[in-house]
């Protein structure tokens, strides 16, 4: 999960709040330790911390609650607000033709994330295309054309050049009629050399880019805001690409850089994966790493995986317990396609994703694909009325899949027990409503 330690201390934080029989001075104070304690540890930094938690402590003290808002609830309203003020504004690149210059130090994940980045335009109906202009990196050539083949998109390199300018030229001349998108890959190093700052200078001033994108690692940690300041220095960064958010702990000083030079985190990645990259929202990052959900993501992600099929539709299914052995064979595909399910389960509010959190991932995506492969051999009768399907049509079903009865069964018991879950939830309004809300639909 992302930054989990520190997702970890915030929601017990919260849960101290919750559990307060009286939200005074001492509880506050108590709070907002709690809160800097947990900043700190995650490497955010320290002047942003004093910041961020000396207004919480001055609003939760000073400010009273809206009508029908208790104390508690307030107060976690503040720390919520608060946090996602620390991590600025955010933005989203325009769907439109244009160059990008990706920029970071080497092993950041900025080859990577030119790979992402493609795929990201491609979705969205552009034609992008990669250069590589870093000539340093013996592998970065052979690195970027497989990342182009993987995602299916034009690359240009000259791994026999060592001008990288030139070849950034070139590639510019190439695909400037084919292509809406062109993202270009410079060099990195192991720290913030003079001539790493002069060559990229020199790209930028042939390019002319309309974004310039630094790439930082999340686990880089209080270096992140000295390293995104010598790159907005030279080429006044228009947006940060945060990488491998899954594999720190930390990640705090990295989040807490694009706050010091004042560019927006655009995207963050946690994995590596081409879909394992989302575009930043601070409200929502802020509400997943709290336990409150994310379900506008979740739904994004269905509609994606839906491929222009009715998600809302699917997605009312999912809450009116009305559902057949057909709308869960939707469900099951939806949720293939919408990636691995622990990244799922992190957009789901904190009392399901809670429940979901010791579950083995992994085994539960494998009996998935099992069980659609025994919906596959099942008449459209059988999917319409599960009660029907009996011993003689369980070994039917079984011989026909491939596997075996006990198999069927299964799949049988897992369809009643999601049936009864989610004809509970039905029947509770407000949580129904609730999720409606954050779904927006209507009642």
């Amino acid at each position: 999960m992302v930054l989990d330690d520190l997702s970890d201390s915030l929601k017990g934080t919260l849960k101290k709040i919750a559990n307060a029989v009286h939200i005074d001075s001492k509880i506050i104070k108590e709070v907002v330790r709690d809160i800097q304690r947990a900043l700190l540890q995650s490497d955010v930094n320290v002047k942003l911390v004093l910041e961020l938690t000396r207004k919480i402590e001055k609003r939760a003290l000073q400010e009273k609650p809206p009508a029908g808002m208790s104390n508690r609830e307030h107060v976690i309203h503040i720390v919520y607000d608060e946090l996602v003020n620390i991590l600025g504004d955010s933005r989203e690149l325009p769907i439109k033709k244009q160059i990008i210059m990706m920029t970071g130090l080497y092993g950041q994940g900025k080859t990577t994330s030119c790979g992402k980045l493609a795929t990201y335009f491609k979705k969205k109906g552009l034609r992008p295309a990669l250069i590589v202009g870093d000539v340093h990196r013996p592998a970065a050539y052979e690195q970027l054309k497989q990342i182009a083949e993987q995602a299916e998109v034009p690359f240009y390199g000259d791994k026999n050049e060592k001008n990288a300018v030139k070849i950034v030229k070139e590639g510019l001349n190439k695909f400037k009629s084919s292509s809406d998108v062109i993202i270009v890959d410079t060099s990195g190093r192991h720290k913030l050399e003079e001539d790493l700052i002069q060559e990229m200078k020199d790209i930028f001033k042939t390019t002319n880019p309309n974004e310039k994108l630094l790439v930082i690692d999340a686990a880089v940690g209080q270096q992140a805001g000295s390293q995104a300041k010598a790159f907005n220095d030279a080429i006044n960064i228009t947006g940060i690409i945060l990488t491998k958010l899954d594999g720190t702990a930390k990640g705090g000083g990295a989040l807490s850089a694009a706050s010091e030079v004042g560019a927006p985190i655009i995207f963050i990645g946690t994995g590596e994966h081409a879909s394992d990259f989302e575009t930043f929202d601070p409200a929502r990052f802020i509400s997943r790493l709290l336990g409150m959900g994310d379900i506008k993501s979740l739904l994004e992600k269905a509609e994606e995986s839906l491929k222009g099929k009715d998600a809302e539709k699917t997605a009312k299914r999912m809450i009116s317990g009305k559902f057949t052995l057909h709308d869960m064979y939707d469900q099951m595909n939806m949720l293939s396609g919408m990636g691995p399910l622990n990244k799922i389960a992190e957009m789901l509010p904190g009392s399901f994703s809670g429940k979901l959190k010791d579950v083995d991932m992994d085994g539960t995506q494998n009996k998935l694909k099992r069980f659609r492969i025994i919906m596959d051999s099942m008449t459209d009768e059988e999917m319409d009325n599960p009660t029907i399907v009996r011993a003689s049509r369980i070994k039917r079903i079984a011989r026909g899949s491939g596997l075996e009865n006990k198999d069927v069964k299964e799949l049988l018991k897992y369809y009643n027990m999601t049936k009864r879950m989610m004809k509970g939830l039905s029947g509770n309004r407000k949580m129904r409503k609730n999720l409606m809300k954050q779904l927006q639909f209507g009642n």
